[in-house]
C-alpha cells in the first residue's frame, strides 16, 4: 500500500487527465473549475486506498474514485447555492463566478458524468457500484434537505441532528470505501465493515467540520468562518450549548439564532463564547473524538493485516487532528 500523499497524487495525476473541456463551454467550463479547485480529495482517496486494502491494485479503482470526488463536488455546487456561500475552497462559488442558473445546470451534468465513470466495470461491478451509488445519493440529498428543515426549527434533537450528517455526509465517505471494496471483489462482510468504518470516519469529519466552521482560521479553513451561524444553523455545536446551558442563557442563544444580519460579527463572537462557556465547544471535540474510536473499533473485526489496519487508523487520527 502507499501513504495518503501518495494516492492524493495518483488520483490527482487521474483527474487531470480527464477531458472535461467540451462544448458548450458554460455548461463545462463550471465542472473543470469546480473540481480543479483542490481540497483534500478525501472520498477519491478512501476508494483507492479500500481497493487496496483487500489486495487489488489502486488503478483498477481509479474511475470509482473519480465518480465520487464529481458526485461530490456536484453537491458542494449544489450546496453552495443553496446556502448562498461566497466562497468554496477560498475561491469563489461557482454561483458567484457565473450565475444561478449555470449552477444547477452545471452540476445536474456533474451527476451523470459521475455515473458514466462506472461503465469501464464489467456489468456485475457496475451494477454494483451503481446501486450503491444511488441510495448514496438519494441519502445525501435527504441529509441535505433535513438540513434545510432544520434551519426553520427550535426543536431539532441530537439523534435527529446525528441522523442529518449521517446522511448528508457520512454516507458518502462511507460508499467511497465500499465502491474501493466492490471494485476488488471481496466479500461482503468486509465491504459492509469499511462501509461503517467509514460511516464513523464520516460522522467524525462532519462534526469536526461544524467546529471549524465556528472555530477554524480563515487563513486554513478555506470557507467563510462563523457561516453556519449567519444562516442559523442548528448544529451539534448550537444543540449541545442549549442543552448544557441556563434557561437564560438558551433563550439568548434561540433568539440569536433566530436573526438574519447585514453585519454578523456581534452575532458570531456571541454564539461562540456561549458554545465555549457552555461546554458546547468540549463536548463537540469529545464527541469527534467518539466517532473517531468507533471507527477504530470496526478495523479490528476485518481480516486484514496489521500493517493496513495501520494505515487507515492514521487517516482516521489525521482527520482527527485537521485544521482544513
Amino acid at each position: 500500500m502507499h501513504d495518503i500523499s501518495q494516492y492524493q497524487e495518483f488520483f490527482i495525476n487521474y483527474l487531470e487527465s480527464q477531458s472535461i473541456n467540451k462544448e458548450p463551454k458554460n455548461l463545462y467550463e463550471p465542472i473543470e473549475y469546480i473540481l480543479g479547485l483542490g481540497g483534500k480529495r478525501m472520498r477519491p482517496v478512501l476508494t483507492l486506498m479500500a481497493a487496496e486494502v483487500f489486495d487489488t491494485d489502486y488503478k483498477v479503482a481509479l474511475p470509482a474514485a473519480m465518480a465520487v470526488e464529481v458526485f461530490h463536488n456536484f453537491s458542494l455546487v449544489h450546496d453552495d447555492i443553496m446556502d448562498d456561500a461566497p466562497l468554496r475552497r477560498g475561491q469563489e462559488t461557482v454561483h458567484e463566478k457565473w450565475d444561478l442558473n449555470t449552477g444547477i445546470l452545471s452540476g445536474d451534468a456533474m451527476l451523470i458524468l459521475a455515473y458514466q465513470y462506472f461503465e469501464q466495470y464489467d456489468p456485475t461491478v457496475f451494477r454494483d457500484l451503481a446501486k450503491l451509488f444511488s441510495k448514496t445519493a438519494l441519502e445525501v440529498c435527504e441529509g441535505q434537505q433535513w438540513d434545510v428543515d432544520f434551519e426553520k426549527r427550535n426543536d431539532v434533537t441530537i439523534p435527529q441532528y446525528l441522523k442529518m450528517i449521517e446522511y448528508k455526509t457520512a454516507v458518502l465517505v462511507a460508499a467511497a470505501m465500499k465502491m474501493g471494496a466492490i471494485v476488488a471483489k471481496t466479500s461482503e462482510k468486509e465491504g459492509d465493515l469499511i462501509y461503517d468504518f467509514g460511516l464513523n470516519l464520516g460522522l467524525a469529519f462532519q462534526l469536526q467540520d461544524d467546529y471549524l466552521d465556528a472555530f477554524g482560521d480563515p487563513e486554513t479553513f478555506g470557507k467563510q468562518v462563523g457561516g453556519d451561524i449567519m444562516v442559523n444553523k442548528k448544529t451539534y455545536l448550537y444543540l449541545k450549548a442549549r442543552e448544557f446551558s441556563t434557561p437564560e442563557k438558551a433563550s439568548e442563544l434561540e433568539k440569536l439564532f433566530s436573526l438574519q444580519l447585514e453585519d454578523n460579527t456581534k452575532k458570531i463572537e456571541t454564539a461562540k463564547s456561549i458554545f465555549n462557556e457552555s461546554g458546547a465547544s468540549k463536548a463537540t471535540q469529545d464527541a469527534i473524538e467518539m466517532y473517531t474510536f468507533k471507527a477504530f473499533e470496526t478495523l479490528e473485526k476485518m481480516d486484514i493485516n496489521a500493517e493496513k489496519k495501520n494505515i487507515l487508523r492514521t487517516f482516521g487520527e489525521n482527520l482527527m487532528g485537521r485544521k482544513v
